[in-house]
């Protein structure tokens, strides 16, 4: 049985800027901001959470059914996904509109300031979930508000469990709507600072929030993650990386590890274990989709 990726499909523009952002931002000065960075190397990649985390799930041997919208110019993607065997059954084209893109620049330190045009993905809700697809689990990821709202209700009508991964999207949604998201969902993963904002929004800790769900995980980066199961937490210890080139889509390579593990009914620990060894495939290599097991 497969899993179902409700999320985005992206062209990642990255580049890399050698210097650090904090020795070029003057925080007494951010009220009349105007900064350049010179950015010696560019490059454009697949990315997307959903085309990211379905890469993974690939890898691992799983079968990721990535649900998402791709623009007029997304026809090179439609190529890659067949090459990689990766369906695009549930992947929808929308017309005199473009691909989402995310414009992606990272520093020494490997912070990142990201621009993000959304596009096809402002239609992703036109995808419909319904009880004839062969799903075992699915995760909502970063899409449009609408369409996660919609997702998330449909795989919740039809009882399939599903992990809420509100990534960078979190910042849309209101107090309510995220209680809501949470009383659906079987799992949620959010990264440490995503956590903070999660707690504030519902006033709730993470704990607490835990005890509603089968579990939830905080990933740490470099420190691990935090797995929380009824209010008790495990520390995972991360899995030291080759070298470290590139963060990007290293959250995502981790979210398709977990997949894999809970289409294996494996626990949460096993899971983020499996996840972390992933983001340090990952994150030793450029882009969010060239590493290899």
């Amino acid at each position: 049985m497969a899993s179902l990726i409700c999320g985005s499909f992206a062209f990642d523009t990255i580049m890399n800027f050698e210097g650090r952002f904090a020795e070029q931002i003057l925080p007494d000065q951010l009220h009349i901001l105007n900064v350049s960075f010179l950015v010696p190397a560019l490059r454009r990649d697949f990315g997307g959470c959903a085309g990211n985390i379905a890469y993974s799930l690939k890898l691992l041997g799983g079968e990721p059914l990535p649900m998402a919208t791709l623009g007029q110019d997304g026809h090179t993607y439609l190529a890659r996904l067949k090459e990689l065997k990766i369906s695009t059954q549930f992947i929808k084209e929308v017309p005199d509109s473009y691909t989402a893109q995310a414009m992606i620049m990272t520093d020494h330190d490997n912070n990142q300031i990201t621009a993000f045009h959304p596009g096809a993905m402002n239609q992703a809700h036109l995808n419909v979930i319904d009880a004839s697809h062969n799903i075992k689990v699915a995760i909502v990821a970063p899409d449009g508000k609408e369409a996660m709202i919609n997702h998330a209700q449909q795989l919740f009508d039809l009882k399939i469990p599903f992990v809420f991964d509100p990534g960078q999207g979190l910042p849309m949604f209101n107090s309510e709507e995220l209680k809501m998201f949470i009383s659906q969902a079987t799992w949620v993963t959010v990264n440490d600072y995503e956590a903070k904002m999660l707690q504030e929004r519902v006033g709730q800790t993470v704990a607490d929030i835990s005890k509603s769900l089968k579990g939830l995980i905080v990933t740490l980066g470099a420190d691990g993650c935090q797995v929380w199961v009824d209010g008790h937490s495990t520390h995972v210890a991360a899995v030291k990386a080759e070298r470290i080139l590139d963060p990007t889509g290293c959250g995502d390579a981790w979210r398709g590890a977990l997949l894999f593990g809970l289409e294996q009914e494996w626990s949460l620990v096993q899971c983020a274990e499996l996840g972390n060894k992933i983001g340090a495939l990952k994150i030793a290599q450029k882009g969010p989709q060239n590493y290899h097991l």
